[in-house]
């Protein structure tokens, strides 16, 4: 095999592009919130940078060496509705004890995965409600291709039009044309603001952890339940959904020991990916489904570089449209929205859950700080057994019907007349 042909096999353009849209997707939509959180806790400037540091080792580490362990596009993120927790709960606490709680939450997370009680729990969810489930966490960003139209046409339209032709004339690289496109238009537009950009390398910066047993209970326990029950459960339906049977309980117990691990230099939550993840898992990532786990690969490289130059990265945010990211997100996620919609709505028996679940998800509500992810599946399991008990009292009383005196006899060879 020529050089040329061993760096195509591991560096497939449509690859690479999913992993690179993954992770701007993800890095744009939340850094703030992970700034914010770290401020709250009173971070210096050189704080900030080793936890964008320690979040990209980590998030580089686990989709890295998961992908290539099950050969399944894994791909894990920081914990955004956890980085909106702290935002809030890290008010009056000293760094020390944020890190404590970080490490609790890493521990539990750990726990979980040694144990096997969630991936138990998971196995019991059927795979249209797993489906239903991720097309409404995708629905916004597929929705926001075209809400953002209204106020950034020439940017958003090309890009669905170059869409559209890529996936009719090259289905391999649409997304990436669409990319293109979407820069070649935010820089004619005047989108770009290139003097805010500034090139700084990040460092680790260690904090020892202080375990105070009022932190630990209202922000490392909280911080645990969400980043199980807002990221790690529709984690797994997004590759339940896309196909892949992977074992639950290993990647759970990667992400919380490394997230313990790298908890002193600020890494506050590692788990599975959802959005970012059901980028890595479509068509558009490689034709092959085998060969699907390389986005995810580069996702974590790209993870990994964000990480060395974390200032950079906050600077870079500040000077990229933010149109172009909800318009790549919108045109990268058609497909996986299409599929998931397909798979939910597949069987007669569970469509009504399906669509609660959608519905309940797409919602956006949240309760007790829970997002609507896992509401959205409580709703639809819901649904589903209040279904099943009405299917089995009507076949329970079909015996007596067929009893039932005035019911037509039977006489002959032949079968019986069928009563529809």
């Amino acid at each position: 095999m020529s050089l040329f042909a061993r760096i195509r096999a591991l560096a497939p353009p449509s690859a690479v592009a999913a992993g690179l849209i993954a992770v701007t997707v993800g890095v744009t939509s939340s850094a703030a919130l992970v700034f914010t959180a770290a401020r709250a806790a009173g971070a210096d400037a050189r704080e900030i940078s080793s936890w964008m540091l320690a979040l990209g080792v980590g998030l580089a580490v686990t989709s890295v060496g998961l992908s290539l362990r099950f050969r399944a596009p894994v791909v894990t993120a920081w914990s955004t509705p956890g980085a909106a927790l702290l935002a809030t709960g890290l008010s009056g606490v000293s760094m020390g004890q944020a890190v404590g709680a970080f490490v609790l939450s890493g521990v539990l997370i750990l726990l979980s995965g040694l144990t096997g009680w969630f991936a138990r729990v998971m196995d019991r969810v059927p795979v249209p409600l797993a489906a239903a489930l991720l097309a409404g966490v995708l629905l916004k960003f597929g929705t926001g291709l075209f809400t953002e139209m209204d106020g950034s046409f020439a940017l958003a339209f090309p890009m669905f039009v170059l869409y559209l032709l890529g996936r009719a004339f090259l289905p391999r690289y649409a997304v990436l044309v669409a990319l293109g496109g979407g820069v070649v238009a935010s820089v004619m537009t005047g989108g770009w603001h290139l003097e805010k950009v500034r090139l700084s390398l990040a460092h680790p910066v260690f904090t020892t952890p202080e375990f105070d047993w009022k932190v630990l209970v209202s922000v490392g326990v909280p911080l645990f339940v969400v980043t199980m029950a807002s990221q790690n459960l529709p984690g797994v339906a997004v590759l339940r959904g896309s196909g892949y049977q992977v074992p639950v309980s290993p990647l759970l117990t990667m992400t919380g020991a490394v997230q313990a691990v790298l908890a002193p230099f600020g890494a506050f939550g590692l788990n599975l990916a959802a959005i970012t993840a059901a980028i890595c898992t479509g068509e558009e990532a490689h034709p092959d489904r085998e060969r699907r786990f390389l986005a995810a690969v580069w996702a974590g490289i790209f993870y990994l570089c964000v990480g060395l130059l974390g200032a950079t990265v906050a600077s870079l945010l500040v000077a990229m449209p933010h149109a172009l990211v909800l318009a790549v997100a919108g045109v990268g996620l058609l497909a996986t929205i299409e599929t998931s919609l397909a798979s939910a709505l597949s069987d007669p028996r569970s469509r009504e859950a399906a669509a609660v679940t959608f519905l309940a998800t797409a919602s956006g509500v949240t309760l007790l700080g829970i997002g609507s992810a896992f509401w959205g599946l409580l709703a639809g399991v819901l649904t589903s057994v209040v279904a099943a008990l009405g299917r089995r009292r009507q076949q329970a009383k079909a015996p007596a019907r067929h009893g039932d005196p005035g019911a037509p006899a039977h006489h002959g060879d032949g079968p019986p007349a069928v009563v529809r």
